[in-house]
Parts: structure tokens; C-alpha cells; sequence
């Protein structure tokens, strides 16, 4: 049944702005939040958006993207082919991934600051959406404070500021710590879904998968305040 009375529920996404997956998760999202609207309408649903890894040794400065893949992998093979996996499974959510645009590959703490430090101030979706469009469409280098604060200032947060904060070290730590947090937790692989704090879907899952997982933590709360 339709949600009647005002409910919020918490969703958090453990994310890293250098994995193409997590994009497609986060279009994946948008489409299981417009089918819990039409459902649940009074539902509101609180995102944040928390920090992961993918390759902590990643060096300040970056590294060259292609090698960097091609020694994982195995071979360019290899590569060309996890390329086109993930460009056929963004297609279908208008996604179109430029690759090819990337010369380095980002350390994202600073970005990961970036977004902990706006999420202070109000939603930061605009400026996740923009980091992830600078990485995969625009082959910006997202690891570099001056791409960061023009990134910022085009989402409108204040120029000074933004390059204050980037040029500080605050939340280096605090950063690190969260990270820490949710690898001891058991994430593994990003993207990963927390609803309500407790209920952990690893992976950009179809819509239905994050509906299915925001109904049952709804009804797991409706039957905590059933008495028995």
C-alpha cells in the first residue's frame, strides 16, 4: 500500500568518483526513486554520499589511466572490452563514456573532500553528477584542487571558499576514518547501497533491486511498531 503518513528514510551510496559503475548506479537510482515517488509519495528519501577507494595507492598527483587499467587487467584486450561493457550498460540510462578523454587517473580524497565538505551545506547530487561528468565525459582530472574549484564554483559554491578549504587539511582524516568505517563493514565493491543504515546491496543493481530493498526496509519498520 501507498505510503500516507511522512516517512524519511536515510540512503547512503559508498561511491568512488573514478569508477565508471557507480555512475550507472547513481542513473539507476534516479529511476528507483521516481518508482517509490509514484508509490510511497510521501516518503522522502535523505541521500549521502560517502567515500570509498578504489585504489588507495593512487599518487597525489595521478597516474597514467590506460597502463594503470592495462596492468590490472591483464592487456588492452582486456581493457577494450571493459570499456564497451560499461558503455552498452550506460547507453540504456544515456550515458555516453569518453574513455579515451582520460589521461590520468585520479587520487579522489581531494574530491571526496570536496563532496563531504558540500554536503555540510545542502544537497551535493549537482556536484557528484558534475565530478562524475568531469571524469567520464570530459577526461578532466579530477584528482587536481584547481579542476575541483572550478567544478565547485560551476555548481555555484563560493570561489574563496571552495579554494580555502581545498588548499586546507581539514577532513583529511575524517575522510579516511569513514572509509575505513565502511570497508570494515564489508563493502568490497562500489557502488554500494545502505538503506536505513542496515541493509547493504553491493553493485549498480537494476531499479527494481534498490526498490525491492527501500520497500523491505519500510515494512521491517512498520513491523517494529506493530506490538506483538
Amino acid at each position: 500500500m501507498p505510503t500516507t503518513s511522512p516517512t524519511t528514510l536515510q540512503l547512503d551510496i559508498v561511491s568512488d568518483i573514478v569508477c565508471p559503475w557507480c555512475f550507472i548506479g547513481l542513473r539507476r537510482l534516479d529511476v528507483a526513486l521516481a518508482q517509490l515517488k509514484a508509490t510511497h509519495p510521501a516518503l522522502q528519501i535523505v541521500t549521502r554520499w560517502q567515500p570509498f577507494f578504489l585504489n588507495p595507492q593512487t599518487p597525489p598527483s595521478g597516474e597514467p589511466y590506460l597502463p594503470f587499467l592495462i596492468e590490472k587487467f591483464g592487456s588492452e584486450a582486456a581493457v577494450a572490452a571493459l570499456f564497451q561493457r560499461v558503455r552498452d550498460a550506460g547507453a540504456a540510462y544515456g550515458l555516453d563514456y569518453q574513455f579515451e578523454k582520460i589521461a590520468l587517473r585520479a587520487n579522489t580524497l581531494q574530491a571526496h573532500r570536496l563532496i563531504y565538505w558540500a554536503q555540510q551545506r545542502g544537497d551535493a547530487r549537482p556536484l557528484v553528477e558534475r565530478l562524475f561528468v568531469g571524469q567520464f565525459q570530459r577526461g578532466e582530472h579530477i584528482g587536481d584542487p584547481a579542476v575541483l574549484l572550478e567544478i565547485a564554483v560551476a555548481c555555484g559554491y563560493p570561489s574563496a571558499e571552495v579554494a580555502d578549504y581545498l588548499a586546507s587539511e581539514r577532513d583529511y582524516e575524517q575522510i579516511r576514518h569513514m572509509e575505513e568505517h565502511y570497508r570494515a563493514s564489508g563493502v568490497r565493491a562500489v557502488p554500494t547501497f545502505i538503506v536505513d543504515q542496515r541493509l547493504m546491496i553491493p553493485g549498480a543493481e537494476d531499479p527494481t533491486v534498490l526498490v525491492a530493498a527501500i520497500e523491505q526496509a519500510l515494512a521491517s519498520r512498520d513491523d517494529a511498531k506493530t506490538p506483538h
